[in-house]
């Protein structure tokens, strides 16, 4: 099942946003303008009702979610120390909201090449379908990124745009939802500095 890119049916899917925590900002230059991103692409999620577990990488030394995402709406805010998301407590969680496995998760945050990787490798064990949302995705050093999302890709995770997740979800202008999501994208997405290399695959 993995790398399929195909159309998302909400009630399948599950967001995952992977540890973006206030420790984090200083640290990395795109951090300010990938949670903006991010904050567009979780408001439509929760606006087409799509399923959000969030984590939280140990946030005793590293603090909580940044106040800049709402994530009010999560089925779950799991801590954990362990670098992937896909801690027992995340897939108990999961089992909860989907009786089994989502068909497709679609997953952004923080570290690109540690958390976020680590987790989709998870993921593609399990054979579920993954989206990566490049725009939606930071490290302290844009190479790390960069670099990742290319492994992602040849691993098998399907490489897009918080943009372009947003429409795939809608499929259709007349979405009961449609007036309202458009909203978050009247405003083009912030520039995340990809790689040319990258960008021209998106």
């Amino acid at each position: 099942m993995a790398n399929r890119l195909r159309f998302l049916n909400p009630k399948k899917t599950l967001f995952l946003l992977c540890d973006i925590q206030e420790k984090f900002r200083p640290g990395m230059p795109l951090f300010d303008n990938m949670v903006k991103n991010a904050n567009k692409l979780t408001r439509a999620g929760k606006e087409l009702e799509v399923p959000l577990i969030v984590t939280e990488h140990y946030p005793e030394k590293l603090g909580k979610i940044v106040p800049d995402l709402d994530v009010s709406h999560a089925n779950a805010i799991i801590s954990k120390t362990r670098f992937s998301m896909i801690v027992p407590e995340l897939q108990s969680k999961v089992k909860e909201i989907f009786g089994g496995n989502p068909n497709d998760v679609v997953l952004y945050g923080l570290e690109s090449h540690i958390c976020v990787e680590q987790t989709a490798i998870d993921l593609l064990q399990q054979n579920i379908n993954v989206y990566v949302v490049a725009d939606c995705l930071c490290s302290r050093l844009n190479q790390d990124r960069d670099l990742a999302i290319e492994r992602l890709r040849q691993a098998g995770c399907v490489i897009t745009t918080s943009e372009s997740l947003i429409f795939n979800l809608m499929q259709d202008k007349n979405n009961p939802k449609f007036n309202t999501v458009r909203k978050f994208v009247n405003n083009p997405s912030v520039d995340m500095e990809l790689s040319k290399s990258n960008a021209s695959k998106l």
